[in-house]
């Protein structure tokens, strides 16, 4: 069964959160504001925050950015992630990873079945792997928002999970680049 080991140190891990919206701003941004609570009472950092609007290049630039800092081990997205046309979060993180995490976006809508049943067809919430960081797209309510972080991100983000974390995969993630072939001539 899957628990915490209080055996092991916790390690904080620093999170950028990006929220999409043609109409959000910081002073009413509720989906990035219940992040960044949750994210610090849980122990982590919130490195940085940002609101870009429903732009597919926009959202792009921004995940590549922090994708590039050093100092960034995790990205999660609010907003953008419906079936409208303005809705291109997916499209855009799709864009930028070498990995897809298909489980997230599975495990997103099975939680959200029982909360609002079939419309969780519409939620394209989306988790990868992109140079070493990893970035996860949620919907754009407080409560979806709650939903990715309680039910998944929560654990997968401390160090501490068993039987698995994501946490200690981070060091892993870049190593195909350490083995790769030297060109012969």
């Amino acid at each position: 069964m899957p628990k915490i080991d209080e055996t092991r140190p916790f390690l904080a891990v620093n999170i950028a959160i990006l929220t999409v919206s043609d109409t959000r701003t910081a002073a009413d941004d509720r989906s990035g504001d219940a992040l960044a609570q949750m994210i610090g009472r849980d122990g982590h950092v919130v490195a940085a925050r940002r609101i870009v609007t429903d732009d597919r290049d926009a959202i792009a630039a921004a995940l590549r950015a922090w994708i590039a800092d050093p100092a960034i081990d995790v990205v999660i997205s609010t907003g953008g992630t419906g079936v409208t046309g303005r809705d291109v979060t997916p499209e855009a993180v799709e864009s930028v990873l070498d990995k897809r995490i298909d489980g997230f976006g599975e495990m997103f809508r099975w939680i959200s079945w029982p909360k609002i049943g079939t419309s969780t067809i519409q939620s394209r919430a989306v988790g990868g792997v992109a140079g070493g960081t990893y970035v996860f797209a949620l919907p754009g309510s407080p409560s979806a928002c709650r939903d990715g972080w309680e039910e998944i991100l929560k654990w997968q983000l401390d160090n501490r999970h068993r039987p698995c974390n994501l946490v200690e995969l981070m060091p892993r993630l870049q190593e195909h680049l350490a083995h790769k072939p030297k060109a012969t001539v």
